[in-house]
């Protein structure tokens, strides 16, 4: 049977900030707090990451660090763009960087039609030896690549997952369903973990990980060993945290959550603001309940 590169809970890591410049200091408690917690792979420069508020230095920088401070990590780098040529660049820009995969968001705004979609992410696989990761996030994207769309690609070799967050559960339930063998399904939304994971999806990429590392990996732990009463009680727990992520613009709560932790500032790069006094007080009382 071949072995699916990517299980498990994989966290889309922040970047901290510290006056405006990134906070290392910061980074390598964060990563040694998901190293404890015993997370499966790590995502960063992703959109919880403020990638697109990123320079291209700060990438490398960001990557390199991550690869030293976890050099036994599972790591996909995210290097989507809204273009080919743009993609493309940060491939090239990262690619020194040694990451095990990238992840390719299908094109914001620009609202490709389904075979628009496979030609882009086509190019994109064929532009590299590096496995891809897919990601279809209609909610910021404003396209919807259909579950024929993504069978479609995943018979590509080298394109080996799809973090999915359309929210439609019979799209996804049919990905999985339908997979090629090797090609994994993972969740893009925590709330939704369970219930895809019941189904066959293989973890989930991360937002909530970034506050309770450990918890969720235990979430996931326990449905793999078929550990239901304890994998829902989990899931009750956490649902309140997964929910309060959201309540502004990701990566606005959980900056404000792990603030509060201590792990890093409530800094955050224009147009993202710092949450708001509302948001900061309903974090308190959601970490206050699971205890961190």
């Amino acid at each position: 049977m071949k072995e699916k590169m990517f299980r498990g809970c994989g966290t889309a890591l922040v970047t901290p900030f510290k006056d405006g410049a990134v906070d290392f200091e910061a980074l390598g408690g964060i990563l040694e707090r998901q190293k404890a917690a015993g997370i499966h792979f790590l995502v960063p420069l992703g959109t919880t990451a403020e990638t697109p508020c990123l320079s291209a230095t700060e990438k490398v920088d960001i990557l390199v660090y991550t690869k030293e401070c976890c050099p036994d990590a599972k790591i996909i780098a995210g290097a989507g763009s809204n273009s080919l040529t743009g993609t493309l660049e940060n491939i090239r820009l990262l690619t020194p960087c040694d990451p095990d995969a990238f992840l390719i968001v299908v094109p914001f705004y620009n609202k490709p039609t389904q075979e628009g979609m496979y030609q882009y992410f086509k190019a994109v696989a064929e532009s590299t030896d590096k496995k891809i990761v897919m990601y279809n996030v209609p909610g910021r994207t404003g396209s919807n690549m259909l579950a024929e769309t993504t069978l479609r690609l995943a018979e590509i070799p080298n394109i080996v997952a799809v973090k999915e967050a359309s929210g439609k559960y019979s799209q996804i339930a049919e990905i999985i369903r339908c997979a090629p063998e090797g090609f994994s399904v993972l969740s893009g939304n925590d709330d939704e973990t369970l219930s895809l994971m019941a189904t066959g999806a293989d973890g989930v990429i991360s937002v909530a990980s970034n506050i309770a590392p450990g918890p969720i990996v235990k979430l996931v732990e326990a449905i793999w060993a078929d550990r239901m009463d304890e994998a829902r009680r989990l899931f009750h727990l956490l649902l309140p945290l997964y929910r309060n992520c959201f309540v502004e613009p990701n990566p606005i709560p959980v900056k404000a959550g792990m603030s509060l932790l201590g792990l890093l500032r409530n800094e955050l790069r224009l147009p993202l603001t710092p949450a708001t006094p509302s948001t900061i007080e309903l974090m308190q009382k959601t970490l206050d309940k699971l205890e961190l």
